[in-house]
């Protein structure tokens, strides 16, 4: 692996620099499976609040979800887009940062903060990691790619990037090392929205949850746009998309999607073509500015 990018993805973001936390973060358990159980046991995933009958149990899988106040916001993510203000809001409700925190401690992320957490802590301890945006079919296994933000995180000793997600560390329908991700379980944007414009996948089976709910072509255009923007460390929040896609409603014209063909192409091997892909954002402002809430 070239130093240049090695170096590249162990600087931090706004997203993922941890300031006055990094030491915190730096001493967290160093094997990677202790570190994402920790950490998913400090979170709620928001699915576990929408419903109503899950949200009164007592000893679900998340805690005791009774304790969580009705007014607290079911996505916290608006709150907490970067991973300093999440550690920074777990201490404040708590400083002890263990496995066996309370329901009412817990913040409520979804998998692109834990992708963005996770990065921030391997950064602190030194380690190249980059957040990747695609779709996991092993979210449910029904056909459907949803979409799912994980880890990469390079591994000297292979001299390899692996893998990781987070979100799922003790899922028991997960029969797959979570810490070590086969690449044929994971769709990035790119391979996606490649598969779709060759017709290897259809619009119904590739969507995006997040608002607003988008399928097909589109889902995988946004999650084109995550991930590139992910490779070049800017982890942007779910709100932000190239202001020239919003505008259009993600219907572009074939001479934008042949720019979006090349651009997917490069992203299949990140670190090959990695030069390029730094030109592009250096010189394709268009993929960069932004539409957000207030933008």
């Amino acid at each position: 692996m070239k130093k240049e990018i090695i170096e590249f993805y162990k600087k931090t973001s706004p997203f993922t620099e941890l300031g006055l936390y990094r030491d915190f973060a730096r001493n967290l358990p160093d094997d990677i499976n202790e570190l994402c159980i920790l950490q998913r046991k400090q979170t709620i995933h928001p699915v576990g609040l929408l419903n109503s009958a899950t949200r009164m149990e007592k000893d679900g899988f998340w805690g005791d979800l009774s304790q969580v106040p009705l007014t607290r916001l079911n996505f916290e993510e608006d709150w907490f887009p970067n991973a300093l203000s999440m550690f920074a809001e777990l201490l404040r409700l708590n400083p002890e940062y263990s496995v066996n925190r309370s329901a009412k401690d817990k913040i409520h992320i979804t998998c692109r903060c834990q992708a963005i957490m996770l990065a921030a802590t391997l950064k602190a301890k030194g380690i190249p990691a980059r957040v990747r945006s695609g779709f996991a079919p092993y979210i449910k296994e029904d056909g459907e790619n949803r979409d799912h933000w994980i880890t990469e995180w390079y591994d000297q000793k292979s001299d390899c990037w692996i893998l990781t997600d987070a979100d799922i560390h003790l899922d028991p329908n997960i029969n797959f090392d979570p810490n070590n991700i086969p690449r044929e379980r994971y769709l990035t944007g790119g391979q996606a929205y490649l598969n779709l414009r060759r017709g290897e996948l259809s619009e119904k089976q590739v969507s995006f949850a997040s608002w607003p709910v988008t399928y097909g072509l589109a889902a995988a255009i946004r999650a084109l746009f995550y991930d590139f923007h992910c490779l070049m460390n800017e982890e942007i929040i779910f709100l932000h998309q190239p202001e020239y896609v919003v505008f259009k409603d993600f219907k572009l014209g074939e001479e934008e999607l042949d720019e979006l063909d090349k651009l997917a192409e490069l992203m299949l091997d990140p670190d090959k073509n990695f030069s390029a892909l730094c030109q592009i954002w250096e010189n394709q402002t268009k993929f960069r500015i932004l539409r957000g809430g207030l933008n």
